[in-house]
């Protein structure tokens, strides 16, 4: 199988075909394009556990960019759902060509971004094996919300407005420019590279998603893995609509743009933590709430009641394909 996150055929078939296990404690079974899973505590507590998970496998020599990029990777989620956060839970395996002080420096690293995130490790495991190269980090992040405020992916439904957050592909960049830049030397300035690198603390979308749950909405979805056209396929799969998405209406940055293209990759399926896709009947009014706070956000299209995701770029119209393997591991192969 390719590297990265394994395709949705794979998911259904492999994966969520085997699951057979149910309980009516569960609000949502597992799903294409559902993240978290909702859990009741009690019979009438409105009050619901939410947890979400994701693995952060790059092989990355900066502890800073794995350390947000594994909390953030879980915790958007968290925020998409509509929940607050708790804390994590933290699983560390490490080589065994690695040594102490590297361990104790990424945990150290991981502590720092939950103290800014305003949570807290409660617990984990950690395990040295000689069946990983570098360090793997898998948080699941624990969270609660009120079973009126969540926002699930299956919720959206035709004749909305779809917003897109924040810049596609702006996690990617982000560590690119953090570990590729002797590579990007040969072309870029020191100041564009520090620039693209100073991203990767621009990840969360805490204030974006409360921002939005305040102005009404019906569904949000993260977009981390495939990019943002990986998430605008979950989210239609997961709710079983269609979408007429404006191309020339995502947002996202020059120097994205410039970055993608010296590695040759698409950044419209590169990294996009930082960015959510929001679906609500009224856009303008989630746009004021988030214009508010200042966050980056854009009406790029519609939900239909067809089944086909169109890509809108002027006279040209193309279907979006399902989600596809990160770009990301085409440079760190």
């Amino acid at each position: 199988m390719k590297n990265g996150k394994i395709s949705e055929s794979v998911l259904k078939r492999s994966v969520l075909k085997q699951l057979h296990t149910t309980s009516d404690r569960i609000l949502f079974k597992p799903a294409v394009g559902e993240d978290c899973a909702v859990i009741s505590m009690q019979a009438g507590d409105q009050t619901k556990l939410v947890t979400a998970t994701q693995t952060f496998t790059l092989d990355v020599s900066d502890k800073h960019v794995r350390a947000n990029c594994a909390v953030y990777d879980a915790l958007n989620n968290i925020y998409a759902m509509g929940a607050g956060p708790i804390g994590i839970e933290l699983a560390l395996l490490v080589p065994t060509t690695e040594n102490e002080a590297v361990l104790r420096e990424t945990v150290r690293a991981i502590d720092a971004v939950c103290e800014e995130a305003g949570i807290v490790v409660l617990g984990g495991h950690t395990q040295v094996s000689r069946a990983v190269k570098n360090i793997v980090v898998t948080v699941t992040a624990i969270g609660e919300a009120c079973e009126q405020a969540l926002t699930p992916s299956s919720a959206a439904a035709p004749g909305m407005d779809v917003i897109v957050t924040g810049y596609v592909g702006l996690e990617g960049t982000a560590i690119l420019a953090n570990e590729k830049r002797a590579e990007l030397e040969t072309r870029f300035s020191k100041a564009f590279i520090d620039k693209s690198a100073a991203y990767i603390d621009n990840i969360s979308t805490a204030m974006e998603a409360a921002s939005a749950i305040g102005a009404g909405v019906a569904a949000i979805h993260d977009a981390s893995q495939g990019g943002i056209f990986g998430a605008l396929w979950d989210m239609a799969e997961a709710s079983g609509i269609g979408l007429d998405i404006d191309l020339k209406k995502l947002p996202i940055r020059q120097d994205t743009i410039e970055i993608s293209e010296f590695f040759d990759i698409n950044p419209y399926k590169l990294l996009s933590g930082g960015s959510l896709i929001i679906i609500a009947a009224d856009g303008t009014r989630v746009l004021r709430e988030l214009e508010k706070t200042g966050q980056n956000a854009v009406i790029v299209g519609a939900t239909t009641d067809s089944n086909d995701r169109v890509l809108i770029s002027g006279e040209e119209r193309r279907f979006l394909e399902t989600a596809q393997t990160d770009e990301i591991y085409k440079v760190f192969n």
